[in-house]
């Protein structure tokens, strides 16, 4: 059967207070969490090589997006609670192809190792990727129905005053575009999946439907398993993510009118700019040294 992330409830008599009290055990150790901050250079940069190889693979073999977010979610966890051999690079390779192998499984998705070969830096075995994989499961205690934001949608969307379906439709659609994007973002690791999954959709109402935002905020907070501090921090850090990606997208579309574009081509433009500006404001002054120019080569033209 495949594991829906929506629903990673294991029986008919869970409820949603069971999600919210077993989410801890499905996030990155909080301990290493802290750590990596004061030191992250090499986790950082570990960790956004890992995700740009999990997307290469998710778009070579046509995985579906919540097969690549299952896969960094197995790798964030293993690895903060593993430690990680910095002078073997190759570890990170196997690392990543082994929570895809799993993820796909998890998913019910085609895998092939087949499919990696062609890939230059997957020259991984089959015996290799599954004791990686038991390696794995062993370091998140074979908890693979992992909670994640996406678990908590359903239950926070209830709570909006609107119940018109392509509402709040357009509302999950949005707030699913979010975390998929947060998941990028180091920082946001900090906050549990409810928060992050409760910060998307305060953000996506406030982009979609703003005069609901007040209301939809205060039933989030009134919520007794939300953190009302946690979720103004990972709020505001999510704004701030939206707003640092329109700002790019924004910059992507003045730069796409002038191509090529380049920081070379950038300073020239500036430096034009402020030429035409300067002969614009002082045209007289322009002038004066222009004839001082060609006094100057009559002068030596007549001497020769």
């Amino acid at each position: 059967m495949e594991f829906d992330l929506e629903n990673p409830l294991t029986t008919t008599s869970e409820t949603i207070q069971d999600l919210f009290a077993s989410e801890s055990d499905h996030m990155p150790s909080r301990t290493f969490f802290k750590s990596s901050l004061k030191n992250s250079l090499f986790y950082s940069s570990f960790r956004q090589e890992a995700i740009s190889l999990v997307l290469q693979a998710q778009y070579s073999c046509n995985f579906g997006a919540l097969v690549g977010y299952l896969a960094v979610n197995y790798m964030d966890r293993f690895i903060s609670r593993q430690d990680i051999p910095r002078e073997k690079p190759w570890i990170l390779q196997l690392l990543v192809i082994s929570c895809l192998s799993l993820a796909a499984k998890m998913k019910n998705a085609h895998f092939l190792l087949s499919d990696f070969q062609g890939e230059e830096n997957f020259i991984f075995d089959a015996q290799s990727i599954h004791r990686m994989e038991l390696l794995i499961l062993d370091g998140l205690n074979w908890r693979m129905r992992s909670i994640t934001p996406f678990s908590f949608l359903p239950f926070f969307i209830s709570l909006f005053e609107h119940k018109d379906p392509p509402l709040t439709q357009a509302l999950k659609d949005r707030a699913a575009e979010i975390i998929f994007k947060a998941h990028n973002e180091i920082k946001l690791l900090e906050f549990k999946p409810s928060i992050i999954a409760a910060s998307a959709l305060l953000v996506s109402c406030h982009e979609l439907f703003p005069l609901q935002f007040h209301s939809f905020n205060s039933s989030i907070s009134s919520c007794e398993c939300v953190n009302n501090d946690n979720l103004a921090k990972s709020l505001k850090a999510m704004q701030e993510m939206v707003e640092m990606e329109w700002y790019e997208s924004m910059l992507d579309t003045v730069s796409s009118t002038r191509t090529p574009l380049s920081v070379l081509d950038r300073h020239c433009t500036i430096s034009e700019t402020e030429t035409t500006s300067s002969n614009t404001m002082a045209p007289a002054a322009a002038e004066k040294k222009e004839t001082k120019k060609r006094k100057t080569v009559t002068y030596y033209r007549r001497k020769s």
